[in-house]
């Protein structure tokens, strides 16, 4: 368990520089406390199963847009390990609905 909490550590402080440009977590709009803890525990669990859909959907994003697919693939990658860990400190801190962890792209976009 020390291991695990070393490791979400080092991958929050990794990757600090990139959620100063990620876009707030869905929930964090709602208005009531139950919703925000609600709506963070769906948030987590989408992101931990479906997370990792991002090295998929990141590549054809970027052949789509006649760019870079190489970059693409790169980015599918970190952004899938990102949304995943990511999901799993949502699903870990559902009850303190005023910590957001912002993800990349606002988290996977599976089931949106």
């Amino acid at each position: 368990m020390k291991k695990l909490m070393l490791a979400l550590l080092a991958v929050g402080v990794l990757a600090t520089p990139t959620m100063a440009f990620a876009e707030p977590s869905p929930w964090t709009t709602k208005t009531t406390y139950t919703d925000k803890a609600v709506g963070k525990l769906e948030f987590g669990f989408k992101n931990i199963f479906a997370g990792w859909t991002e090295i998929l959907t990141e590549p054809k994003e970027a052949y789509d847009a006649k760019t870079n697919v190489f970059r693409g693939v790169g980015e599918g990658l970190w952004n899938g390990l990102a949304d995943t860990v990511g999901g799993i400190l949502h699903l870990a801190t559902f009850p303190i609905t005023q910590l957001d962890v912002p993800l990349p792209e606002g988290g996977t976009t599976i089931g949106s």
